[in-house]
């Protein structure tokens, strides 16, 4: 009930971004507040986002700013303030829509993430815009659909040279870049792109993003790169990398992400001590967070297990990481 309540929501503020401002200077209570307070609101609810285990726990918070999105939508306005409450809504859209990724609700976050980048078009945002596509492009990804997900980061990549260039936009477009290509096997294009990627690290670091809607500060490109390289079947270059990632401070999920890769390293080399130990670990932030998004990492080592299943250990793994919830 609350996941339709959502997307009707979603289908009434879309609509609303889309109208012609009015041309009336009046403006309503819900829309006076939006603009007062909505950004510093929306800066909160991502906040919270990002520190919960559990990214679910916020879902009714953001339910019920997306009731107040579509009322304050709804009332007359100028065009500049029809300007700032799309670029609130783009804001809002994305945040749904990691919270619709993490459930494994792709079809749902795709939808968000459409409508964030039209809201953030219609408010004149290049940054924002680009933001919207790449996680489109993330969706794509993941459901292993790496060709589909290339046409949208080349376009996020031009949106976002339009954009600020004191912000690290275009560098998480070329690290979002690189995981592409490394589901295609273009070592080259890989490297090249995560070496534009690192050019984050020459940014003012306490401006160049804003803790919400963009967070790329460069700190998760050793996951990324081991990650790449994983896919791209060099578990000698992946093994140093995704090292170097688990002794920095992670999130719960960029954690059991690192985990489930490391435990996929070991699948290459048959170690299956190496295998049992992260899977487990990993699969303990599962058990914590209800994430959708671990349980589909550890289904990417599931698919390797097959060759090991003689031992008991990887046999236990195996209908552990069947037993997780899929959506959250």
């Amino acid at each position: 009930m609350k996941r339709r309540e959502v997307l009707g929501l979603l289908a009434v503020t879309g609509a609303l971004v889309a109208l012609p401002d009015s041309g009336e200077v009046a403006r309503g209570r819900a829309a006076s507040t939006l603009l007062e307070t909505g950004d510093a609101l929306h800066r909160g609810l991502w906040h919270v986002y990002a520190l919960s285990d559990s990214k679910q726990v916020v879902f009714p918070a953001v339910r019920a700013q997306l009731d107040v999105m579509a009322k304050g939508l709804a009332e007359t306005r100028t065009a500049v303030d029809r300007s700032r409450l799309s670029r609130m809504a783009a804001d809002l859209y994305q945040l749904v829509g990691e919270l619709l990724f993490d459930a494994n609700r792709y079809t749902d976050a795709a939808q968000c993430y459409t409508l964030a980048a039209n809201a953030a078009y219609a408010g004149g945002d290049h940054d924002l815009w680009a933001c919207a596509m790449t996680r489109h492009a993330y969706v794509e990804l993941y459901a292993r659909r790496a060709h589909a997900a290339q046409p949208l980061l080349a376009a996020a990549f031009t949106i976002a040279r339009r954009g600020d260039g004191t912000l690290s936009t275009r560098h998480w477009v070329a690290a979002v870049q690189a995981q592409a290509y490394a589901a295609v096997g273009d070592l080259d294009a890989c490297n090249r792109t995560l070496d534009e990627a690192e050019k984050v690290h020459a940014l003012d670091g306490a401006h160049s993003h804003n803790g919400g809607w963009l967070r790329f500060d460069g700190s998760r490109l050793a996951e990324e790169r081991g990650a790449c390289y994983l896919q791209l079947g060099r578990p000698d270059l992946a093994e140093e990398a995704l090292t170097a990632a688990l002794v920095q401070p992670l999130s719960l999920r960029r954690r059991a992400a690192v985990l489930s890769d490391l435990a996929v390293l070991g699948t290459h080399r048959r170690y299956i001590d190496q295998i049992v130990h992260y899977a487990e670990q990993a699969l303990g932030l599962a058990d914590r967070s209800n994430s959708g998004f671990i349980g589909k990492k550890l289904d990417g080592l599931r698919g390797r297990l097959a060759p090991l299943m003689s031992d008991d250990r990887v046999s236990t793994l195996d209908h552990r990481i069947a037993a997780l919830p899929r959506t959250a």
